[in-house]
């Protein structure tokens, strides 16, 4: 190719890419792998985003909903767990009975094992001791200070820094194509509202999780938010669709969950069950090298995502990088 030949090569590649803004712009999701699941995606927003597609949905109907733990960020181990065992620490010297308590010290030392073997009530007492009895304001401060200086075990950053590079590019493009994202995860909803939004871009009003009683009530001399004990919404499993109802009055079009314990079943068949265009994803952690690998016994989830027609995101082909910092 000679020298002017090479000119107008260069030149008409400048004007055909350079010219035309669509084709300069970077395309989306760089933390996908180019496939089926990444263009599932892609297609789906392009049909429900376009006036002139028999599956447009209006703006104000595009609404996402995303599991939180193991969704959007690494579940083990569990974020809101390692709060309550840190909150308990700090109780403890004014609770020597806790000494010989079975389920305080697994919960200091992190034992999650022993709530799964011992059933959900016990659980939910240790939480009713460390949420509950404060201000709303209290509260919010041990919640963004806990986000402030604990580290995940084993990658040794700050626990937000957890969270997967492709669900962060995916929250931003449905964003950025008119769509509502909203957090909706069995976590409390102030403990979530507490990251949410300098992690996820998700602001508080959009966090649906389990909610806890308030009182307000006159303490130390002025009125106040109270935490209590009660228990208004657990916000998993069955519990999501309840929960998404009650915050939003809308069916999701859009869903994230993940497998683990076939909390998300619930949820994505809420959305499956839209009469417009939807598109529900399945979080598969298969990659132990970069992750984790683990699955249901039943392989509940899996076998939801096969009945219903869920789109099921492998970590380890789908994504080319797991975590944000790396």
């Amino acid at each position: 190719m000679n020298f002017f030949s090479k000119r107008h090569f260069f030149l008409a590649l400048f004007v055909a890419v350079g010219a035309n803004p669509v084709m300069a712009k970077s395309l989306p999701l760089p933390a996908w792998n180019n496939g089926a699941t990444k263009q599932k995606i892609i297609d789906f927003v392009d049909r429900v985003t376009d006036p002139n597609s028999n599956d447009f949905v209006p703006k104000a109907e595009r609404m996402a909903t995303f599991d939180n733990d193991g969704t959007l960020w690494s579940e083990y181990p569990v974020v809101q767990f390692v709060f309550m065992g840190e909150r308990l620490k700090q109780l403890l010297p004014s609770h020597p009975e806790w000494k010989d308590d079975q389920a305080v010290q697994a919960a200091i030392n992190g034992e999650i094992e022993y709530f799964i073997k011992n059933g959900h009530q016990v659980f939910r007492k240790l939480f009713e001791i460390t949420h509950s009895g404060m201000s709303r304001t209290e509260f919010n401060k041990m919640a963004e200070e806990f986000f402030e200086t604990a580290k995940h075990p084993k990658y040794n950053v700050h626990f937000t820094k957890t969270k997967y590079q492709p669900m962060i590019e995916l929250l931003s493009y449905l964003r950025d194509n008119g769509f509502q994202t909203w957090l909706c995860s069995g976590g409390g909803t102030d403990f979530m509202r507490a990251m949410s939004y300098k992690t996820y871009g998700i602001p508080p009003e959009q966090v649906i999780g389990s909610i806890g009683g308030f009182e307000f009530i006159s303490k130390n001399g002025q009125e106040e938010l109270v935490k209590t004990s009660t228990v208004l919404l657990n916000n998993d499993k069955q519990g999501k669709p309840v929960g998404i109802t009650i915050q939003t009055g809308r069916t999701p079009i859009f869903s994230v969950g993940n497998v683990r314990n076939g909390g998300d079943i619930a949820h994505l068949t809420f959305t499956n069950g839209n009469q417009k265009p939807h598109l529900e994803l399945l979080i598969n952690h298969d990659d132990s090298n970069r992750e984790f690998a683990y699955a249901e016994d039943d392989n509940a989830s899996l076998k939801a995502a096969k009945k219903q027609g869920w789109t099921v995101v492998s970590m380890k082909d789908d994504w080319n990088q797991i975590f944000s910092f790396e």
